[in-house]
């Protein structure tokens, strides 16, 4: 019998639609990237030079909504959320997604977040501390001592194209560098609120004449990224991708620059990939474990700035960093950048015991990762723009610093002469009768100039921690000591290699530097200060005009000694060249307050030799005791020269000739 029972229909069900992140407004964190497979190999292999486009916090639209994108390496953390002003400080409203990739890279895309929203990172840590940092790669920080960062952008509409394209010729090492070292906070400050530091644009609108009115080539800014600890000066970095807020906005310091552009000044900023502060919302300890700074202490923490060290080693480290160095040439169109702490990095044992210290795989002190590091480093950054230079502040005999990385080489620019700074300056400390005895702390820089493309450097570590101003460093009495150092300036200026200078030291300033204070500017009302920033003024018209004392930066071509061996009188003589002979120039110094008239000097080439610098002219503050006649060479050998003149040579002076002026 048939079975004639109904069969129960299939109740028809809705099929549930598949979730849709981009449409979903209710979730909070919606599934974006702006990372590729290959950004991510890139990122892992330590060759992602760009990683400012992709990691931090970036403004975008995604499906028509505005919104922020977010991305931050934490391999180890259990959890990563944003907390911020529009989530009430929530550790959990706002979680981001870990991607797929074992990249460690946490994202994603929150809806309606604009740019000035202040946010950091909850990261619930590898041993599950909570842990809230700033964002690494943040374009802006709060002003401290606030320490939270900033949804911001680099948009700029840059003016200095011009500066740009002649920056290969310009910025060439063949050519005159006179570098003016400044910090930012305390080069000049707001005379009716001696508290309050100048904006960016306010320094521009008194530093450009300046500059111009004194003749250097270049600025250097000491640490303009952000840092929480003012007295750190800068050299304590939490926020990489970030300028200072001390002084405005991203775009306030653009302007700036593009202002010292449009002057044909180049800037130079202090870079510091050498350590950072264990500051709680910076790098250390990031996400629960020692990501950036290496485990092992030894190797890891610098006990002379109690700070930590990068683990060059790591690839994801070696990425961030020179992408921070790309990102400000890049984004801030820096001429170059001065790398703090070179020989700190070379070498697990800078300022420890041996035992104190870590090894290489080998067993040496050389700190093998970091020797890489720089060495990328210096690829990129010259491989990728014309016309920037690398400057290491190093004092190490380590080799091949500047020499190019395919010859073996660090690959930099230039490299900080420290050991003519300190030689320089022990000399000048002597009493003149004295001097005599020490006449080899002069010449010994010869004997090595042109190993390295040598800087040569008074800079802001020489006139601190009771090291005393570069006037009091001088002996003697008032007058003295203002000849002395009128001597050593035109001392450097005629040695080879390019120079720095940092400020208050072109007008003699008294005190040491004081980072809290305003440099003390009414000294040039006095005749000895406005005397001193005169000399320096002329120093740098006379550099750049002199081919000779330029040409050959560090080159053997460009210098001869015609008497090195006069100790007695404490007398130095050589000389100057370009490629041309017309160009050469003889100086001539006198270490000791006797003034030495009919003193007869060796000449290279006959004919007229005429003064064409003098440190005792009373426009410097001298005594006026000058050559001011042409002086025909005579066929009298002299100094290994056939030709010689008899000149008067001025107390603690320095006297210049050149032929057929």
């Amino acid at each position: 019998m048939a079975n004639t029972k109904k069969s129960t229909p299939v109740k028809k069900t809705k099929a549930i639609p598949k979730e849709n992140p981009f449409t979903d407004f209710t979730k909070s964190v919606w599934v974006h990237s702006l990372l590729t497979d290959f950004d991510v190999s890139l990122f892992v292999s330590g060759k992602h030079f760009r990683l400012y486009e992709k990691m931090g916090a970036h403004l975008c639209t995604v499906n028509k909504i505005n919104g922020t994108y977010f991305a931050v390496w934490a391999p180890n953390a259990q959890q990563v959320a944003v907390i911020a002003n529009f989530n009430g400080w929530n550790r959990a409203s706002h979680p981001l997604n870990k991607r797929w990739d074992a990249s460690g890279i946490w994202e994603g895309f929150i809806p309606h977040v604009g740019k000035g929203e202040v946010y950091k990172y909850y990261i619930k840590g590898f041993d599950g501390s909570d842990i809230e940092k700033g964002d690494p790669y943040a374009l802006r920080w709060e002003h401290p001592p606030q320490k939270a960062s900033i949804v911001w952008d680099t948009d700029y509409s840059w003016k200095d194209k011009s500066w740009l394209t002649k920056r290969p010729k310009l910025n060439a090492l063949d050519q005159p560098m006179s570098v003016y070292e400044l910090h930012l906070g305390s080069w000049q400050r707001d005379p009716s609120n001696p508290e309050r530091v100048l904006s960016y644009g306010e320094i521009a609108k008194s530093l450009v004449p300046y500059i111009l009115e004194m003749g250097f080539t270049h600025v250097e800014l000491m640490p303009i990224m952000e840092y929480p600890y003012y007295p750190s000066w800068g050299y304590q970095i939490t926020g990489y991708f970030a300028a200072s807020s001390r002084h405005g906005a991203p775009q306030d310091l653009m302007h700036l620059i593009e202002e010292l552009h449009k002057n044909n000044i180049a800037v130079i900023l202090d870079w510091v990939p050498s350590h950072f502060p264990g500051d709680a919302n910076g790098l250390y300890n990031f996400d629960g474990t020692h990501l950036f700074e290496h485990a092992d202490m030894r190797k890891g923490f610098h006990p002379d700035w109690k700070s930590y060290i990068f683990n060059y080693d790591r690839n994801e480290v070696r990425s961030f960093l020179i992408s921070n160095a790309l990102f400000w040439i890049d984004k801030y169109h820096a001429d170059g950048l001065r790398v703090d702490a070179v020989a700190s990095m070379l070498y697990f044992d800078f300022s420890r015991t041996a035992e104190e210290a870590g090894t290489n795989e080998f067993g040496g002190s050389e700190n093998l990762g970091a020797i890489q590091f720089l060495k990328d480093l210096n690829e990129a950054i010259y491989g990728n723009y014309k016309g920037v230079q690398t400057i290491a502040e190093e004092s190490s005999t380590f080799d091949g610093v500047t020499r190019p990385v395919y010859a073996g080489g660090l690959g930099f620019g230039m490299k900080w002469m420290m050991g003519w700074m300190n030689d320089t300056l022990k000399y000048f400390k002597n009493d003149p009768i004295n001097r005599k005895f020490h006449h080899h702390q002069l010449t010994f820089s010869m004997t090595y100039a042109f190993t390295e493309n040598f800087m040569l450097p008074f800079s802001h570590d020489e006139v601190v921690h009771g090291k005393s101003s570069m006037i009091y460093k001088m002996p003697g009495d008032e007058w003295q000591k203002f000849a002395n150092l009128r001597t050593l300036y035109a001392y450097m200026f005629t040695h080879p290699g390019t120079k720095l200078l940092f400020m208050g030291n072109e007008f003699a300033q008294t005190n040491e530097w004081n980072f809290t204070e305003s440099l003390n500017w009414d000294l040039v009302q006095h005749a000895p200060h406005a005397g001193m920033q005169q000399l320096v003024k002329t120093l740098n018209q006379l550099y750049r005009k002199e081919p000779a004392l330029y040409k050959y930066n560090f080159s053997y071509e460009g210098f001869e000694w015609i008497n090195a061996d006069d100790a007695d009188n404490s007398v130095f003589i050589y000389a100057r060249k370009s490629d041309k002979a017309k160009d050469t120039l003889v100086i001539v110094l006198n270490l000791t307050p006797v003034y030495r008239e009919n003193f007869r000097i060796g000449i290279p080439m006959k004919g007229k030799w005429k003064e064409i610098f003098n440190t005792d002219a009373t426009e410097f503050y001298g005594s006026g005791k000058l050559n001011t006649e042409s002086l025909p060479a005579e066929n009298i050998p002299f100094n290994n020269q056939k030709q010689s003149i008899s000149i008067n040579i001025p107390p603690l002076g320095v006297v210049i000739f050149k032929k057929g002026v």
